[in-house]
């Protein structure tokens, strides 16, 4: 069967890999002019299956109130007269809820925990390399408050099988000594040894070469602009190459355009409640190797992950609803700078950050659409949120075996089954 795959990041790139080993023939589609220059270009780099708490939970509301008028807040809702933008947060409040919290935390547990052993399969199989560390992610907290919440969701991610376990900041400094600066800040942490870290971009347009010499093929540089239909199938995808009109045809078509999706989608009557988060990071080189991090980081109280990429340092985070833009606020850039340096002053070259910001696909419940569309040839990969690298492999795995009749290995509530 002939599949076109519609975006070229990792979960796209993930996507073409699965199915051309399943024997389809795959062309993949992107208006980039290599795969990965989006929002897999500068992410956090956490394989992180212990990041599975959903940003809608009980004590998230007042959280956004209070960070309303805050430019540098962790999480800033900017409103517009965008109806999209309404009807996400209306959603997110009501994923608000402790029940929906734990379905939800239950949903990217069982997602990431699969996921994660993909991922290790093909790096064992294929041998591609992109910075990988697998020293796990140290999750620490600076607010005692902060720490009693994380309690019960870790409780729940054991319960679920993620060996994210409960320790005390002089565990935390012995297990990453370059937290000794803020020892005596540290309220509590957790640790999940089996998580890992590495470079997505790096990966992306690893594995993107690795799929052309499986006979993938590629149509970069191709904007996306339209569905042609005929009753509830797919007939062609209508793009602009270089000028020129053309419609790509095949038996089937995938969905993986991140933040991007919800719009086409639209053309189709399908809704998709995915709204761009987003984010930023900062990249530093390495001043101090004995001040710097080798265990990944997650910064709580400010939302940063923090991943040591060779003699780099990328420290990402921050969400900021406020739509397709991807203009760069320098005060949420510097902000990162100025916590990160805060945390372990002699590590990098702070002067030296570069900083990036790119466009998060988020549903309001942090779960992503993966399978079938009420179109017959339509299927998703898409919205995947800060979890795109977390989750890619399990996800195009997944729905290789749901385009090919079989049931996934993985328990997950699939789009359309």
């Amino acid at each position: 069967m002939h599949i076109l795959v519609l975006g070229a990041g990792v979960v796209g790139i993930t996507t073409a890999w699965y199915l051309q080993k399943q024997g389809h023939q795959v062309t993949v589609v992107d208006r980039q002019n290599q795969a990965g220059v989006e929002t897999s270009y500068a992410n956090g780099g956490q394989i992180s299956v212990s990041h599975a708490e959903p940003w809608a939970n009980p004590s998230a509301p007042l959280k956004v109130l209070k960070w309303l008028t805050k430019p540098d807040a962790p999480l800033l809702f900017r409103p517009t007269l965008d109806p999209s933008q309404w009807r996400w947060a209306l959603s997110f409040l009501g994923q608000c809820t402790s029940a929906r919290a734990a379905h939800n935390i239950r949903q990217m547990v069982n997602l990431g925990t699969y996921s994660r052993s993909q991922l290790q399969a093909l790096r064992k199989e294929v041998g591609i390399a992109y910075n990988h560390l697998e020293k796990g992610i140290l999750h620490f907290y600076t607010n005692p408050a902060e720490f009693d919440g994380a309690i019960e969701p870790t409780r729940i991610m054991q319960d679920l099988g993620c060996d994210r376990q409960i320790i005390d900041a002089d565990r935390a400094v012995e297990l990453e000594p370059a937290l000794k600066p803020i020892q005596d800040r540290i309220a509590g942490a957790t640790y999940t040894s089996e998580d890992e870290s590495g470079d997505a971009r790096l990966f992306t347009q690893n594995l993107a070469k690795r799929c052309a010499e499986a006979g993938v093929e590629f149509r970069y540089g191709t904007e996306i602009l339209a569905f042609e239909r005929a009753g509830e199938r797919v007939l062609g995808v209508q793009t602009l190459h270089d000028g020129h009109h053309e419609t790509l045809r095949a038996d089937a078509y995938v969905l993986s355009m991140g933040s991007f999706s919800a719009a086409l989608a639209r053309q189709l009557g399908i809704f998709l409640n995915i709204y761009p988060a987003k984010g930023y990071s900062i990249t530093v080189p390495v001043k101090n190797e004995e001040a710097a991090f080798q265990v990944s980081l997650t910064d709580d109280e400010y939302k940063l992950v923090y991943s040591r990429l060779g003699d780099r340092m990328r420290v990402a985070g921050t969400a900021e609803l406020s739509g397709y833009s991807r203009k760069l606020n320098y005060t949420r850039c510097r902000a990162i700078v100025r916590r990160t340096a805060e945390v372990m002053p002699e590590a990098g070259y702070w002067d030296q950050a570069e900083f990036w910001t790119g466009l998060r696909p988020a549903t309001p419940s942090n779960v992503p659409y993966i399978g079938k569309s009420h179109f017959a040839n339509l299927y998703l990969n898409t919205g995947h949120g800060t979890l795109g690298w977390t989750h890619s492999c399990g996800s195009a795995a997944a729905l290789a075996d749901i385009i090919n009749g079989r049931k996934p290995e993985v328990d997950f509530t699939f789009s359309g089954l």
